[in-house]
């Protein structure tokens, strides 16, 4: 039996009564690419262990726990090989990534090293749309992973910069600012906020007071303080945001337009605008923490565990070690968490320069005596 319908042209005319009209556009060869690009991806994880819970030593008579979770010991060094990994397969799975058609970034680094892996584990171009005082190291990872890098001078150029270099190129513009809070499946399949939980279970405070994340896109966050709800814990969630960056004053004012003139020191985390991935109603608390703090926090990091890290985890550092301090004056138990991004060895010449940090008019000592009494007394001291 044949079925008729009436159909309408285009330009909105009857046409009368047609046969369905059917289009296909089925492409074997490329489901046969897809399926092997999604498995290669999936395999990855597959390979990948967990990342470490690292422990911050703290008195024991202060009755708290501060942990970090060590995200660095990802394949490509960092806590953006997770988002990068949740990215590819969300663009794949779109029908966004295509055979022999670039991959472009806008980013800072981490995640376009990350993402640089993936573009060279599936064998597709990648590019990354980088401010030009991107550290040399990243860079060069960059590089490494076959990626190719793109500067811009002024950071706040690279969304359109990123979206006309797809549209010139026939590729995909992935714009983690975008799609990072929705590419994650923040209910579970072991994303960071599940891990954590996992790892504390037999610690003698398994479920955090806080858990303190610092923002980029600001899906990390999102991830993290979307699990604690659905997860119906107690844990409050605190975004630490550094200077030069627009996600605090935003956040405090309910302003979804807030912007910043200047970009972020701190790499990998602040941002010029109002991301679309930040998702100011999911978190509890916010802190500014100045780029000297954030210095002398990862220094005092590396003298307290003998490891090196970015200059991000030193903002999200600060900032626990200040709940840590208002639990100790209330004489409150618990415990409090916080991330380890990226390994420092990517900023020898920043955060780990004294002449980077005459250059940029950074006075860490204060910062450095506050974190020596604190350690030292319990007493915190601004």
């Amino acid at each position: 039996m044949r079925h008729e319908r009436e159909e309408w042209a285009l330009d909105g005319t009857a046409r009368g009564s047609i046969e369905t009209i059917d289009v296909d556009r089925s492409d074997h060869g490329y489901r046969e690419w897809l399926k092997e690009a999604v498995r290669k991806v999936q395999a990855d994880a597959q390979r990948s262990a967990d990342t470490h819970l690292l422990s911050f030593p703290l008195p024991e008579r202060w009755g708290i726990d501060l942990y970090l979770k060590d995200e660095s010991t990802h394949p490509t060094g960092s806590l953006k090989h997770r988002l990068a990994r949740s990215l590819f397969l969300y663009g794949l799975c779109n029908g966004w990534i295509r055979p022999g058609k670039p991959v472009i970034e806008a980013s800072s680094g981490s995640t376009a090293v990350s993402e640089a892996y993936f573009a060279k584990l599936i064998g597709v171009p990648f590019i990354a749309v980088m401010p030009r005082t991107t550290s040399r190291e990243k860079c060069r990872l960059i590089e490494f992973h076959g990626g190719q890098c793109h500067f811009v001078d002024d950071p706040r150029t690279m969304y359109e910069e990123s979206a006309a270099l797809a549209a010139e190129s026939g590729g995909h513009y992935m714009d983690q600012f975008t799609y990072a809070e929705r590419a994650t499946d923040w209910r579970g399949n072991n994303n960071i906020a599940e891990s954590i939980y996992q790892q504390l279970r037999l610690e003698r405070y398994p479920e955090p007071a806080w858990v303190v994340s610092t923002a980029g896109t600001g899906g990390t966050s999102a991830t993290i303080a979307r699990y604690v709800h659905y997860m119906q814990y107690d844990t409050r969630v605190c975004v630490a945001d550094p200077e030069n960056s627009c996600f605090f004053d935003g956040w405090v004012h309910h302003d979804a337009h807030a912007s910043s003139d200047h970009g972020s020191r701190i790499e990998g985390i602040g941002r010029p605008r109002m991301e679309p991935s930040f998702v100011p109603g999911a978190i509890d608390r916010m802190m500014k923490v100045p780029d000297a703090a954030s210095v002398a926090a990862v220094r005092a990091l590396e003298r307290a565990i003998g490891r090196k890290a970015g200059g991000s985890t030193g903002t999200g550092l600060w900032s626990a070690l200040r709940i840590v301090a208002e639990m100790v004056a209330a004489g409150r138990a618990g415990s409090v968490v916080t991330l380890l991004c990226d390994p420092g060895e990517r900023y020898l010449d920043k955060y780990y320069s004294d002449a980077w940090l005459e250059e940029q008019g950074l006075d860490i000592e204060p910062y450095v005596k506050t974190l020596d009494i604190f350690l030292t007394t319990g007493n915190w001291t601004d």
